[in-house]
């Protein structure tokens, strides 16, 4: 539990306990007095001694609780049955009998502040001169039971309050981790369009401005095709970027595009067709079937193959497959291998992107030499309803 500071020092509370049980020899106690030979009445000796002895015992309290309780209501108990109920120690075990119960079990201090009580109680019929009982003895035993409750109810608030403490620092804890993990999912999140866009399209003015000044002289017709190209990947980017930006700004304005699937597979492959890369595409099945992320995801499978294959195929040509049979969509992106020619710079974060959307829907992807052949291979569920 979380430790508490006490309103007042523990010797603070230690001094004034010793000054109330030490100042109630003061006051005369249940029993008269015996006159002293001079005439003037004096402080019994047991009084004395009692009240010390309890004194000396309650800065032990903290560390005894029990045990300070009962030497209190021995010392208590004995002063009584000699005929002179010190309420000094009375006092004493009253603050002995809170100080046990605030800090031991509710059934331990319970037990032995209810046996004290009933000791007290049984011994104020004993000492009795007038009446059932001594009234002066008899409040010790009720002081005693009320304190019991009180501390015990004391201790209940603080474990309470710890409690609730606890709680409040775990659901913090909870928060902020969870604060965190969105943040991660976020920004793995715009890494990923990032990629898929913005990446993309650079990758496609990279190509066609290596292509433009390669037949500048020779083809200007095709430099001009490649200079359009580029243009219009450009503005893309442009708008891809505002949109993120616009995002990442949290503008109200700012609507997040809707996110392309596999209708817009001809379109994908004609983008690629216009920037040189030669693309077969054959299609089995329905792929309306595809639904949810499936349905995005399969396209950046598509997309991510036909972009490498346009970086380091050696014939500039790609053939993309997907079967839809059963309930799984099969894709796989074929391309002849690495041309001699250095490749456009990357880090491999692309693939990296892809098996992290498809192990979001819960597929499986492969990619990899086969022969003179580089394939990427992938087999997503057909329904997924949840875009990553």
């Amino acid at each position: 539990m979380t430790p508490r500071t006490p309103n007042l020092p523990g010797w603070a509370a230690d001094a004034i306990g010793i000054l109330i049980v030490i100042g109630t020899l003061a006051f005369p106690g249940p029993r008269p007095m015996e006159p002293h030979p001079s005439g003037s009445a004096a402080i019994p000796v047991l009084a004395l001694i009692a009240v010390l002895l309890v004194a000396a015992a309650l800065p032990m309290r903290r560390r005894w609780p029990v045990a300070t309780t009962l030497w209190c209501l021995t010392i208590y108990c004995a002063t009584a049955l000699a005929g002179l109920a010190s309420l000094g120690a009375g006092i004493a075990t009253v603050i002995g009998a809170y100080s046990m119960a605030s800090r031991r079990s509710r059934s331990a201090s319970f037990s032995v502040g209810g046996i004290g009580a009933a000791a007290v109680a049984v011994l104020s019929i004993t000492v009795a001169e007038f009446g059932v009982v001594d009234p002066r003895v008899f409040q010790v035993a009720a002081a005693i039971a009320v304190a019991t409750a009180l501390g015990d109810s004391s201790r209940s608030r603080r474990e309470l309050l710890d409690a609730m403490t606890e709680r409040a620092e775990r659901a913090e804890r909870t928060r902020e981790a969870e604060a965190r993990r969105r943040v991660a999912e976020e920004r793995l999140r715009i890494a990923q369009d990032l990629h898929d866009t913005v990446a993309h399209r650079i990758s496609v003015i990279s190509l066609n401005a290596g292509v433009a000044a390669g037949a500048f002289e020779s083809r200007p017709e095709k430099a001009r095709e490649s200079l359009a190209t580029i243009r219009a990947a450009s503005r893309g980017v442009l708008s891809d970027i505002g949109e993120l930006l616009r995002y990442l700004r949290d503008d109200e304005r700012a609507v997040e595009a809707p996110q392309p699937g596999l209708a817009r597979l001809a379109e994908l492959a004609a983008s690629f067709e216009s920037a040189g890369l030669t693309v077969t595409t054959q299609v089995d099945g329905d792929l309306a079937r595809a639904t949810g992320a499936t349905d995005l995801v399969a396209y950046r499978i598509v997309q991510e193959g036909l972009t490498n294959a346009h970086k380091h195929s050696s014939a500039r040509a790609a053939r993309v497959e997907i079967v839809a049979a059963d309930e799984v969509l099969a894709i796989e992106v074929s391309n002849p291998a690495s041309r001699a020619a250095d490749p456009l710079p990357g880090g491999g974060l692309g693939l990296v992107g892809m098996r992290e959307r498809v192990a979001a829907v819960g597929g499986s992807v492969w990619s990899g030499r086969d022969g003179d052949v580089y394939r990427l291979r992938a087999e997503l569920p057909l329904a997924k309803g949840v875009t990553p």
